[in-house]
C-alpha cells in the first residue's frame, strides 16, 4: 500500500496536530459562508447596475461598484481566515479574529446610505 499523497497547502497541514474533524468542519463551512457571502453581494452590485432602479445614477454606481467591491474582498477573508483558523487549532493557540468582518459591516452600512440617498435624490 502506498502512502497517501501529502495534504495542500503544506504551510496548514505541516504544522502541528490534527484537530477533531468536527472543527475542522466547521471552519470549512464558515469558509464557504464568505463565499456565498460574496456571491451574493456581487449579485446584488450587478444586479443593481443591471436592472432599471429607479436611483440617482451616480449613487446607483457607486453603490454597485462597493457591493462587487465587497464580493471580490470576501473571498480573500474565507481563505486567509480559514488558513489563519486551521493553523491556530492545529497549534493549540487562540483562535484569530475575523479580518474583514468590520470592512464588511462598514461597507454593507454604507451602500445602505449611498441606495437611500440615490432614493431621496432621484
Amino acid at each position: 500500500m502506498t502512502a497517501p499523497a501529502p495534504r495542500r497547502p503544506r504551510s496548514v497541514y505541516g504544522v502541528g496536530e490534527e484537530p477533531d474533524a468536527r472543527f475542522s468542519l466547521a471552519n470549512e463551512r464558515t469558509a464557504l459562508a464568505w463565499i456565498r457571502t460574496s456571491l451574493a453581494l456581487s449579485a446584488a452590485g450587478v444586479a443593481l447596475e443591471a436592472l432599471d432602479v429607479p436611483i440617482a445614477e451616480g449613487l446607483r454606481l457607486a453603490c454597485a461598484l462597493l457591493l462587487v467591491g465587497l464580493g471580490v474582498l470576501a473571498p480573500v477573508q474565507a481563505w486567509w481566515g480559514w488558513v489563519a483558523t486551521e493553523r491556530a487549532m492545529r497549534l493549540g493557540r487562540p483562535l484569530p479574529s475575523p479580518v474583514f468582518t468590520p470592512v464588511l459591516a462598514a461597507g454593507t452600512a454604507a451602500a445602505g446610505v449611498l441606495l437611500v440617498l440615490g432614493l431621496l435624490l432621484r
